[in-house]
């Protein structure tokens, strides 16, 4: 694989496009967890709407959670779909929260890398790019833990192979990461703008390469038959 350019470069290119990126609205470990799971399907707006209905309307402590009714925890997930599967996480969270961590998850993630991802890992929804992604967030660890959308952008610009296992291609983003620099700001950062190109341009079925910043250096674009076309006019 040739590359055209660098994911430091991506990066730099797509900050001067989109702006800085909307930062999450929380730094806290099970809020984070509680991000993850409030709604299913939804548009960033979404999620952030009921996030912050939940911690208006219910709380987001652990007991908080416990203490709220299923209608209060529907009113919140109601803002995606499946929302009695998704007030029903909540409670789950909560529930391990107590439980296994006495409802001090952040003291928990604060051990080895292995150990709080394993940590991460007994609640619903949270697989090892979301515990990777929460240890992000929480400031415990720089780690560009890319998402779906994240991850698409990286395989289309040429930075990574994509494999027939998901998990592979997710590691291959791990080599990527070492052109940024090591510092939790840095990977916050670029989490959140290939994230965020990956949701508006760089989408899944239909791409929108005329209007992207970074269509003249993507091996996706340059090796498309209509867009290296237009690239070239």
């Amino acid at each position: 694989m040739t590359k055209v350019l660098s994911l430091r470069k991506a990066i730099r290119m797509l900050k001067k496009h989109y702006g800085p990126p909307a930062v999450l609205p929380t730094t806290d470990p099970f809020e984070l967890i509680l991000w993850e799971n409030v709604v299913y399907l939804a548009r960033p707006a979404r999620r952030r709407e009921a996030f912050e209905e939940l911690k208006s309307l219910v709380g987001t402590s652990p007991d908080a959670i416990l203490s709220a009714s299923k209608e209060a925890l529907e009113s919140v997930t109601s803002r995606g779909v499946l929302k009695s599967t998704f007030a029903a996480r909540l409670r789950e969270c909560a529930l391990i929260a107590v439980n296994d961590f006495g409802s001090d998850l952040a003291s928990a993630i604060k051990g080895p890398i292995t150990v709080a991802k394993r940590a991460l890992r007994s609640f619903p929804g949270i697989g090892e790019p979301g515990a990777e992604k929460i240890l992000l967030f929480s400031g415990q660890h720089a780690l560009l833990a890319p998402e779906s959308n994240g991850l698409r952008v990286m395989v289309r610009l040429g930075l990574i192979i994509e494999e027939k296992s998901y998990a592979r291609t997710y590691a291959a983003s791990r080599e990527a990461a070492k052109e940024l620099p090591p510092d939790l700001i840095a990977m916050q950062e670029a989490h959140l703008l290939l994230h965020q190109h990956g949701q508006t341009l760089c989408k899944h079925n239909v791409p929108l390469c005329e209007a992207c910043p970074l269509v003249l250096v993507c091996a996706y674009a340059l090796r498309s038959p209509t867009h290296s076309r237009s690239v070239n006019k």
